[in-house]
């Protein structure tokens, strides 16, 4: 999501620059699309790039650092919210925000129950909504026979993947591996283990492949990876958490995480021609009703407001 939001700005002719809080296997400075990333082993000054910065902008465990180092030295801070919990809406109203980025309408209302509870003077002075940027051109292919799990940790389905290829022997199955969490790896013939697959190769490695794409998750805020398989015209068969209803719209078909045969019947159906083109067609409408165009519009606009 950050590196889509970013990318706009490079191409309007801002320095744009990544300061990784992980150490990687990189110690140099390098650049990707146009954005300068320094490495945390890098060990550069980061106060000093702070100084000579127009606006800060910080997520997730960044927050609270990069939002001290704005009050030092004067900047305005940007506070892109990934999720709905606590300690996010805290973390943006402790930092003197001047803009809070908030990825959905439902994250914007949970948002303001929050600041409720706190005075004016600490809530972020301003919000905005991006809804996470897929660039639909990017990630379109033409679909391929699995059923796919990206990321096979609890939360995000991995027993209900496992259930399934379980009980669907015949399917073709891949279970892609994801960044973070306990991994559940089916070894079972029709399942195809991934290894976790950058962003920039989801297209070629997993949604050309992909017929139907599951997120039975326990918690989204969004999902980004529902709208990525839309772009093909791939059926998302979801959890009805608020994010997923939100991001899916009319193309989602919502079916709860502890009814498994449920999933099964929705893929048996899926199965003939005529209900997989429907679903299908659903699903390059809403790709298109989610062009990002007009997110990144005024998110551009917002940061160089800031910036004056």
């Amino acid at each position: 999501m950050l590196i889509s939001m970013l990318r706009p700005l490079v191409e309007r002719g801002h320095d744009v620059s990544v300061w990784l809080s992980r150490y990687g296997k990189a110690s140099r400075e390098y650049e990707y699309r146009g954005i300068k990333v320094v490495p945390l082993a890098s060990r550069l000054d980061f106060p000093t790039a702070v100084r000579k910065a127009d606006v800060l902008l910080a997520h997730l465990e960044t927050v609270p650092s990069t939002a001290s180092l704005a009050r030092g030295y004067g900047k305005p801070l940007v506070v892109v919210c990934h999720n709905t919990h606590r300690a996010t809406f805290r973390d943006a109203a402790a930092g003197g925000t001047a803009l809070a980025v908030y990825n959905s309408l439902w994250m914007e209302r949970e948002a303001e129950l929050f600041f409720a509870e706190y005075p004016k003077s600490i809530r972020p002075e301003s919000s905005l909504i991006v809804r996470p940027p897929v660039f639909a051109d990017e990630y379109a292919t033409k679909p391929g026979k699995a059923v796919t799990l990206i990321n096979c940790n609890p939360e995000k389905g991995g027993k209900v993947l496992d259930a399934l290829a379980r009980r669907m022997p015949d399917q073709q199955f891949i279970a892609v591996r994801g960044a973070y969490g306990e991994q559940i790896l089916p070894d079972l013939p029709n399942v195809e283990i991934v290894e976790h697959v950058r962003g920039d190769e989801m297209r070629e490695k997993v949604y050309a492949r992909t017929r139907v794409l599951l997120m039975p998750s326990s918690y989204e805020s969004w999902g980004r990876a529902g709208c990525e398989a839309l772009a093909s015209g791939i059926p998302v068969i979801a959890h009805p958490t608020p994010g997923l209803c939100e991001s899916l719209g009319e193309a989602g078909i919502f079916v709860d995480r502890a009814d498994v045969e449920g999933y099964g019947a929705v893929l048996r159906k899926l199965g003939a021609a005529a209900e997989y083109k429907l679903a299908s067609k659903r699903a390059k409408t809403r790709s298109a009703e989610l062009n990002p165009a007009a997110d990144l519009a005024s998110w551009c606009e917002s940061i160089e407001g800031l910036a004056r």
